[in-house]
């Protein structure tokens, strides 16, 4: 969406898009209830590819309408939180040292049937929640005293999501929680 095109109309996909972002970023707490009624009610509304880009300039990671999203998280210590209703993209880098990484399922928008996460994990923990209908394949990792602990059988018949872990883990662990 541009400001160059001002004048260009907005599709049914175009608000819906907008309005999915708006809610990851209300579920990440960069947006309070009353902000983001407000600015749902005018993305439905917007007219317009301009004034859809209007609600979402102040935030970031603005996923791109080919759907080629790559979710970088690169930190080192603390946490890092993925819940409520957050978009989940087709692929996730990780590049931590002594971090948490927490990805919540449960009410996560699954879009892609395929979810890949590269690793290059160092003394820490990747715990995903919420994934009971999730298959994870681990065979592209390679892991030097890491655990992994996965509570779901890989067999699904018919997964919400296939999860590829591939990279390395080093002193680090990978756990499922039930939500």
């Amino acid at each position: 969406m541009s400001n160059d095109l001002p004048d260009l109309r907005a599709s049914h996909q175009d608000r819906d898009r907008v309005v999915d972002v708006l809610r990851v970023a209300a579920g990440d707490g960069r947006l309070d209830a009353e902000e983001l009624d407000m600015r749902l009610e005018s993305a439905l509304s917007a007219r317009t590819l301009a004034e859809l880009a209007e609600l979402t300039a102040d935030l970031p990671n603005v996923r791109s309408a080919q759907g080629k999203d790559v979710l970088v998280v690169d930190q080192h210590g603390g946490k890092y939180v993925r819940e409520g209703r957050w978009q989940v993209p087709s692929r996730i880098q990780l590049r931590t040292r002594e971090c948490r990484i927490t990805f919540d399922f449960t009410h996560a928008l699954v879009t892609s049937a395929v979810l890949r996460i590269e690793t290059d994990m160092v003394h820490g923990k990747l715990f995903f929640v919420g994934a009971k209908d999730i298959v994870f394949d681990t065979d592209g990792l390679n892991r030097t005293y890491s655990k992994l602990k996965f509570r779901s059988k890989n067999t699904a018949a018919d997964p919400r999501l296939r999860v590829e872990l591939v990279g390395t883990l080093l002193h680090a662990k990978v756990i499922e929680r039930r939500s």
